[in-house]
């Protein structure tokens, strides 16, 4: 009995220093995910209208369909930019991105390659044996667009040369604290807008739309692939503040049915002693009487 107490004075200790540990791990994340969150939110007018803009110059004119950013061609190969996080302690954030993705390639009948940025995702990848054409892992919380552009070129590149057809990107989106929605959308080539449209009123460009297209395209993948990068941090830092105030909330209810456990051992082996002291006094005068 008194074995199996000292066990579970050494479990309160462990688990409520583990409680301790997860509590300053949500704390950091709360503060990493204030700072995340706004850069996110920043950033979106400007991806948004750099893609609007885009979009309204592969419409423009249909002498653009030669134009190597904007051929349609066969579906097959397909190109993932697929981001995840580096380091997990964050729900199950990766666990439903990396899904999605599986459930995009089995739906897809193209043949796909996949560029993994964050190293969950290329855990995944090699698991799942994909064909895993580059890995952009440890960038950091807020890298710059020197830190994300080989990503771009390196996807352009593959584009240009025709080796893949379309290119994709893989991301989970913040939504709020408690909701990240894993996205994948079409990156290359850009998509024209709907007929009708705000975006299909014709435009004037100087000197042409071409050379206007040409410039816009590397800014175009650019903000896009900043734009999911930044998404990501934010996700992950507001699903592992989750994840670890859930952490502490279990850890601090353990510790709690634990005290209690040991308290009823406790009063179990006072209990037992008190009825041996009063039996060996019940004897003890038994025997005097006699």
């Amino acid at each position: 009995m008194s074995s199996n107490r000292q066990i579970l004075r050494r479990r309160i200790r462990g688990v409520r220093e583990t409680g301790k540990v997860t509590r300053a791990m949500e704390m950091v994340a709360s503060a990493r995910m204030r700072r995340a969150e706004q850069r996110a939110i920043e950033a979106r007018p400007y991806a948004t209208s750099l893609a609007a803009l885009m979009a309204r110059v592969v419409g423009q004119s249909s002498v653009l369909l030669e134009h190597p950013f904007i051929q349609r061609r066969e579906e097959e190969p397909v190109l993932v930019l697929h981001f995840t996080t580096d380091k997990g302690l964050c729900g199950g954030l990766n666990t439903r991105q990396n899904q999605a993705l599986a459930q995009f390639l089995l739906a897809s009948p193209a043949r796909s390659r996949v560029v993994t940025i964050g190293r969950k995702g290329r855990e995944f990848a090699l698991r799942s044996h994909l064909d895993l054409v580059a890995d952009f892992s440890g960038l950091g919380d807020s890298p710059g667009m020197i830190d994300l552009r080989p990503i771009c070129v390196l996807a352009t590149d593959m584009f240009s040369r025709g080796e893949c057809n379309r290119v994709y990107m893989s991301y989970p989106r913040f939504a709020s604290v408690m909701v990240q929605r894993p996205v994948i959308e079409r990156l290359l080539p850009a998509q024209a807008p709907v007929a009708g449209s705000k975006g299909s009123v014709e435009y004037l460009y100087e000197p042409d739309v071409g050379r206007v297209l040409d410039a816009l395209v590397t800014r175009y993948v650019e903000a896009e692939v900043y734009h999911a990068y930044i998404e990501c941090v934010a996700s992950e830092y507001s699903a592992r503040m989750v994840a670890m105030h859930n952490a502490t909330d279990s850890a601090r209810e353990m510790v709690e049915e634990m005290t209690m456990e040991l308290n009823k051992s406790r009063q179990a082996a006072i209990t037992a002693e008190i009825c041996d002291v009063a039996a060996g006094t019940e004897a003890l005068t038994g025997g005097l009487r006699g």
